[in-house]
């Protein structure tokens, strides 16, 4: 790290004879923002068990103390997702103010439909129709939520699904649930947004109402131009090719945001790029590659992960460098050249202008990045020295 300076030295001269400005690199990588998740800074845990860690954050306003750490600690996190009623507080205004004293501000309202009695048979899918109103309001409250806190993303997961064949009608189910979403639809102000996310399976296991990216799509288009789909990369089935999924939403331009996490198995909620950094990697080649393309992106880069094991700001701090490198890496891949090769049918040269930025030490035009953000160079380093973990763990006994 201590040398950094020299190494950035020559990517550059590297790279300048490819065409590829790494200044410009380091410029985009300061203006990248990510957004964390509330949960991930308080006490969650596995289906079995809980394994509490002192100083979690306890509240609301704990959660977005320790997100403003991370900020702090990396200068690209000025946002936090919420979810209700999780974070639910008597003050909205004072808890914008509050979030804005620590130099971050609320991100997208996750409303919550898996967590009620009466969502054993579903939320907005419901045969009972009091209860699918019942979801409805819930939904309308968080836009409400939203537009006190000038959020603009309204990120919603329908766990909604059938446990057995037979349960309920599958059509009917569908026109239930494009029945309510047209209802929440129409409290949208000009400026929010519905981010609608799938997942394949779980807590249903039978089917689920949106359980891939084309249904997703579907309802989406039907909606209208405020309604986009938020692809969370542990919702698919195992080997599912997610960067031709983002590539293909992309050019819909139906594309909202994303949810960071990873997986071994399934929905496993892990840190990012921590399993298949390659696959992150080729998921941000889409979003760069058509970019540089000139297509006008709006994507909300948010992540979303439960710290089960590890010490929270420091699993998100791990997080957000992977974000950083996926997308540097992505950001120095010879477009030029690769397209020839595209064009060419040589395979083989093509894969390999891709495999060359993978597998490049991006790290010193991320650390340049850090260092003209004023930011430490190791924010896990800088946090343990702060001893901010320490003064947590007794302020929050």
């Amino acid at each position: 790290m201590k040398d950094y300076q020299k190494r950035y030295e020559l990517l550059k001269e590297s790279l300048a004879e490819k065409g590829i400005d790494v200044d410009q690199i380091k410029e985009k990588l300061k203006k990248q923002r990510i957004e964390t998740p509330s949960w991930a800074y308080g006490d969650s845990g596995t289906r079995f068990y809980v394994f509490k860690q002192k100083g979690a954050a306890r509240n609301v306003r704990e959660k977005l103390q320790d997100a403003s750490q991370v900020h702090k600690l990396t200068g690209v996190c000025p946002t936090v997702a919420l979810h209700i009623p999780w974070d639910y507080t008597d003050n909205w205004d004072e808890l914008l103010e509050y979030a804005k004293s620590l130099g971050i501000k609320p991100g997208a309202i996750n409303p919550n439909l898996f967590q009620d009695d009466d969502y054993k048979l579903g939320s907005l899918c419901n045969p009972d129709k009091r209860i699918r109103e019942k979801a409805i309001n819930h939904v309308l409250e968080c836009i409400e939520i939203a537009k006190r806190l000038g959020s603009r993303d309204i990120s919603l997961w329908i766990s909604d699904g059938t446990n057995h064949p037979g349960q309920d009608d599958i059509r009917n189910r569908k026109h239930r649930l494009e029945e309510s979403l047209r209802e929440i639809y129409k409290h949208l102000d000009d400026r929010m947004r519905l981010l609608l996310e799938y997942k394949f399976f779980e807590p249903a296991f039978y089917l689920t109402d949106v359980g891939d990216w084309g249904m997703a799509y579907l309802l989406s288009t039907k909606l209208g131009p405020k309604a986009m789909v938020l692809v969370d990369l542990g919702h698919h089935p195992l080997g599912t090719n997610i960067e031709q999924i983002v590539a293909y939403l992309i050019d819909e331009g139906k594309l909202g945001g994303f949810h960071f996490n990873a997986k071994k198995y399934a929905d496993d909620d892990l840190t990012v790029g921590s399993i298949n950094p390659y696959e992150l990697f080729l998921i941000y080649n889409e979003l760069v590659g058509a970019e540089e393309e000139g297509v006008k992106l709006d994507v909300a880069y948010m992540i979303d992960q439960s710290h089960n094991i590890k010490q929270k700001i420091e699993e998100m701090l791990q997080s957000v460098e992977n974000i950083q490198k996926a997308y540097a890496k992505a950001l120095i891949v010879d477009r030029r050249s690769l397209r020839k090769y595209q064009l060419e049918g040589d395979v083989v040269s093509a894969e390999k202008i891709l495999t060359d930025a993978f597998e490049t030490d991006v790290m010193p035009i991320i650390y340049k990045a850090r260092e003209e953000l004023g930011v430490p160079l190791d924010p896990i380093k800088a946090l343990r020295e702060s001893r901010y973990l320490e003064k947590i763990k007794e302020e929050r006994k």
